[in-house]
């Protein structure tokens, strides 16, 4: 079993940066693809960037390419999102989410098959 805690979200004005963290507890943070997710007011809950158990493999919403940078350290239990370039519309709850998968280089992106999920940090976008 993985519980996750995120940190690092805020209020931010448009056009700066955050990093958000994910930490893991458990000693099999290395068998799971790592999600962070958003959910907007009154929309669905996107994967906005994935990535693999080696950290090789990162996946990125076509909203957020260029902008966000996942990456992990497996040795610490982490996970991290590092954004840049805020905009409004990133305005969310963010939600890391580990999914159990048998490929080192593979990202999950089936929503469903995430098993464990955080509590959530809200992002803030003022314009």
């Amino acid at each position: 079993q993985v519980q996750l805690v995120e940190s690092g979200g805020g209020l931010v004005q448009a056009g700066g940066s955050l990093r958000l963290a994910c930490a893991a507890s458990g000693r099999t943070f290395s068998s799971y693809s790592i999600g962070w997710f958003r959910q907007a007011p009154g929309k669905e809950r996107e994967l906005a960037a994935g990535i693999s158990r080696s950290g090789t493999r990162t996946y990125y919403a076509d909203s957020v390419k260029g902008r966000f940078t996942i990456s992990r350290d497996n040795a610490k239990n982490t996970v991290y999102l590092q954004i840049n370039s805020l905009k409004p519309e990133d305005t969310a709850v963010y939600y890391c989410a580990a999914a159990p998968i048998a490929f080192l280089a593979v990202v999950e992106t089936n929503q469903g098959q995430y098993t464990y999920w955080g509590q959530g940090t809200q992002v803030a976008v003022s314009s």
